[in-house]
Parts: C-alpha cells; structure tokens; sequence
C-alpha cells in the first residue's frame, strides 16, 4: 500500500467546511449542466454510484432527475452531511460509509459510476478499479474526473474564479488545489493503472484544471 495515497479523511469541522466551499451558487448551477451531461441516453431510473460523493450535491443533482444513486464515502461526517442534504431535498440517495476498494454492493449493480476530485487519494487504486469494473453492468460507463496534473496556475485561479467564493476562500482553495494537483495521476499513469485493472484500458480527455477517464464494462 503506498503512502502517496494517505491523505488526511475530511471529518467533523474540516468535513463542514469543505461543503460550505463547494456549495456556492454557481457551482451548483455547474453541478446541475454536469448531471445532465454525463446522464446523456441513460434510460430513466437507471441506478448510479457515485464514490466519494463528499456533501452530495452532485448525488442528489443526479436524483432529481429520477435516477436511483448511492453514494459511498470514506467519511462519516461527509455521509452525514450528504444524506441530511438528500433529505432536506425530498429525495431518497443510498449514501453508505465505505472503502472504494472494497465496495459493498453486489456485481452488476450500476449502469453508471461516476467519482469526482478523489482517485489521486485512494490508497489501492487498481483495487478500486477492480470493485467498479465488478459493480458495473455490462455496456455500463465508469467516469472518473480529477484535477490534471498539467493543469497550470492559470487554469486553477480561472477555476476558482468561476467558483463564486469569497476573497479568502479563494485563495485557500487556490493553494490547495495547486498542492492537490502535484498529487494527481498524470494521464500516462491513469493508462497504466487501467491496463493493470479488470477493465483493461480507458479513454482519457482534458480540459484545463479537469482530466477525464471513461472506462467501460
């Protein structure tokens, strides 16, 4: 197990901030565009697992249009924080505590899995590959989205800046993306994880603070 993937797991105050930050107005406005995107030609009521959905939004973004999502997270507080969320929203998400390589639901669960801005922590990356390819039906999609490695300075402050945070927010979060961003996988590494995983391969795309992984099962 390498230690490049033990980071600090977001409880208690650190947790509450943190979904304080990434519910601003505008990135729930972006969170609504991605649902919709990424649910392009899936059939109504679908089930989707998202991993490490941290506060939720996304989950329950997804929800409202009437799909059937669980999420697992590797915080309790943020499992908290998610399924208080879903509730005040009238909706009904599975959000579980849990390890991303060892999920806890049966084979062939899902049509589509998404995780956002956590593989670079997981500890057991192939492993956790291994658990969506197993959770995955057949024909489904595994969507993984992190930050780029290439990504410049720029490009995270024009991120920011789109975020809808206060001055000293953004600047915490400027910095910690920049320290996150050296943690990230490059794309050749993502490749060669992929390769070494049940899926076999992936496709990869970019665009600027964002890298995009689609395997399929």
């Amino acid at each position: 197990m390498s230690l490049r993937f033990r980071v600090p797991e977001m409880e208690g105050r650190t947790a509450h901030w943190y979904a304080r930050q990434r519910g601003s107005k505008n990135q729930l406005l972006a969170y609504g565009r991605q649902a919709g995107l990424l649910t392009a030609g899936l059939p109504a009521g679908a089930a989707i697992l998202e991993i490490a959905p941290g506060p939720g939004y996304f989950a329950v973004e997804l929800a409202r249009r009437g799909y059937r999502v669980s999420g697992l997270d590797i915080s309790h507080t943020m499992v908290q924080i998610a399924t208080e969320r879903a509730r005040r929203a009238g909706l009904t998400v599975d959000f579980r505590h849990g390890d991303a390589a060892r999920l806890p639901f049966p084979d062939d669960g899902f049509e589509l899995i998404v995780c956002q801005a956590a593989f670079k922590n997981f500890r057991e990356p192939v492993a956790a590959l291994d658990e969506m390819h197993r959770v995955l039906r057949p024909g489904g999609v595994a969507v993984i989205q992190d930050l780029n490695r290439s990504a410049t300075r720029a490009e995270i402050a024009a991120d920011v800046r789109g975020m809808g945070l206060s001055p000293v927010n953004a600047a915490v979060t400027r910095a910690t993306l920049g320290w996150l961003r050296r943690r990230a996988h490059p794309a050749a590494e993502f490749t060669r994880l992929a390769a070494r995983s049940a899926f076999g391969g992936c496709r990869i795309s970019s665009d600027g603070l964002s890298l995009e992984v689609r395997l399929h099962g």
